[in-house]
C-alpha cells in the first residue's frame, strides 16, 4: 500500500445564532452519522464563528465546522442529504483530497478547561496582569501630557 491515500473533508457552516451545545451536539449528529453510513473519522474540528463572504441566507456569520473521513464515497450522498435537509446548515462542501492522511488535533478548548481546573487561580492571575498593563500605559500617557503641556 502507498503512502498516498484519499480521504474527504467536509466543511460545513452552522447558523450563527444557534448555541454552543447545540453546536456540539450538531457535530456529534453528524459524526454518528457518518459512521453509520459506513465512512471512518480521521478528524472533526470546530473552527469557531467567523465572518462569511457574502450574505447566506441574511447571515453574516457563520460556525464553520471541519470534518476529515474516509469510505467508499457512497456516504458521502447520505451525509450532505442530511445537511441539506437541516435548518440549522447554511452550507456544506465536501472535497477530495489526496496524500497523507491528517493527524487529528486535540481540541483547544479541552486544552485550556483541563488547565484551568487543575489551576482555578490561573484565570484571575492573567485577568490581574492584564488590569496592570492597561492602568501602566494609561497612566504613561497621561505623564506624557502632562509633560507636553508644562513645556509649552
Amino acid at each position: 500500500m502507498n503512502d498516498q491515500q484519499s480521504y474527504y473533508e467536509t466543511m460545513y457552516i452552522l447558523r450563527p445564532d444557534i448555541a454552543e451545545d447545540e453546536v456540539t451536539n450538531h457535530i456529534d449528529k453528524y459524526n454518528k452519522l457518518l459512521e453509520e453510513f459506513g465512512g471512518t473519522i480521521l478528524d472533526s474540528q470546530m473552527r469557531g464563528k467567523r465572518r462569511l463572504a457574502y450574505q447566506i441566507a441574511k447571515h453574516r456569520e457563520g460556525i464553520y465546522v471541519q470534518l476529515s473521513h474516509q469510505g467508499d464515497g457512497q456516504h458521502i450522498f447520505k451525509i450532505e442529504k442530511a445537511m441539506r435537509l437541516s435548518e440549522d446548515v447554511i452550507r456544506y462542501m465536501t472535497v477530495k483530497q489526496e496524500g497523507p492522511l491528517p493527524t487529528p488535533r486535540p481540541s483547544n478548548k479541552s486544552t485550556s478547561q483541563s488547565e484551568n481546573k487543575d489551576n482555578p487561580d490561573a484565570k484571575v492571575e492573567s485577568k490581574e496582569k492584564q488590569a496592570v498593563a492597561s492602568a501602566d500605559t494609561s497612566t504613561s500617557g497621561k505623564d506624557n501630557e502632562t509633560k507636553e503641556n508644562a513645556d509649552s
